[in-house]
């Protein structure tokens, strides 16, 4: 394996408000994406924001999925993290968007655990 893991970060414009605003709606949909990509879920944790929005994570063996929606902007960012090669990411993203009736979804692939981060330019803490 090349990775420790892939972390899919989409950013889905065009949803359905309705849906984005539906807790119960979301917490099925993205425990439904994490069995579809054949993920062993573990804990489920959604909170419904007043007046709108859904924020949430599905902590799964292979790690996370979670969502953040803004219904009054027809918009959502959900990230898909899986560790190792068994699962694919883009298999519960893809599902997510599909379910949330997204018209655009711009997506990032992150490749997670190929070594040491070389942080250039580091300012002390204490400067």
């Amino acid at each position: 394996m090349d990775t420790m893991g892939r972390h899919v970060i989409a950013e889905l414009w065009g949803c359905n408000s309705e849906k984005l605003n539906d807790m119960r709606f979301i917490e099925e949909t993205f425990v439904d994406a994490a069995l579809r990509a054949g993920a062993e879920v573990r804990e489920v944790a959604f909170h419904k924001f007043a007046p709108h929005g859904v924020s949430g994570v599905v902590i799964i063996s292979e790690s996370h999925l979670t969502i953040h929606s803004f219904p009054e902007h027809g918009y959502a960012s959900i990230d898909v993290y899986t560790c190792g090669d068994r699962i694919d990411p883009n298999v519960a993203a893809d599902y997510i968007s599909q379910a949330l009736e997204a018209n655009s979804r711009e997506n990032l692939e992150v490749p997670r655990g190929m070594g040491p981060v070389i942080v250039k330019n580091k300012v002390a803490a204490n400067q």
